[in-house]
């Protein structure tokens, strides 16, 4: 079985620590337990390792947040992993800093990497494991706010929350989203 895990954030190191960035350092925190190298590819930075018998492949998008459906839609079919399997790593500031969400299918609900995603894959059906960043900014900040970087206190609980994504994303690989969702979403 192949899977394709997308941590979706923005290239640059004036991005690098950012909120918005919060699923490419997901994947890469899976990479550096793992000792993966990641791989410029096609639209994406890319690596690959076997867990559990699965296939999992690690993608970055170059193609900036926005435009992130062009990668995931180009892995998909080049890998020829079918949407169940993928999943979307993704900031979410509808939830609150730390918490975690996985699920089926559900609404961009404004986030414009999911929105090419849905755009360029064909709808709203694929999983994702959306990671609470948080609301803490006045209307009409929120651009200033995900891109904005993490505070020390968030910075320092960060790899916990990250871990835990990470063993969320392999459970999600291993044992399939209902039972992942079973065990974690709480």
């Amino acid at each position: 079985m192949k899977y394709l895990l997308v941590g979706l954030g923005n290239i640059g190191p004036e991005y690098e620590l950012t909120r918005h960035n919060i699923g490419f350092l997901t994947v890469d925190r899976l990479a550096e337990k793992e000792n993966l190298t990641w791989k410029s590819d096609r639209l994406a930075f890319k690596t690959e390792y076997k867990f559990k018998g699965r296939s999992i492949h690690l993608i970055k998008p170059t193609t900036y947040m926005n435009l992130s459906g062009k990668a995931v839609n180009y892995w998909m079919k080049e890998l020829q992993i079918p949407k169940e399997n993928i999943l979307i790593i993704v900031d979410e500031v509808a939830l609150p800093f730390g918490k975690l969400r996985m699920k089926p299918k559900g609404s961009a609900a404004g986030h414009n990497g999911l929105k090419n995603i849905e755009a360029l894959t064909g709808g709203q059906n694929y999983p994702r494991l959306r990671m609470g960043i948080g609301d803490d900014f006045p209307k009409g900040r929120q651009v200033d706010y995900v891109l904005g970087k993490f505070t020390q206190e968030e910075f320092d609980q960060l790899p916990e929350i990250m871990d835990q994504a990470i063993d969320m994303s392999l459970a999600f690989c291993t044992i399939g989203i209902q039972h992942t969702m079973n065990q974690f979403n709480n």
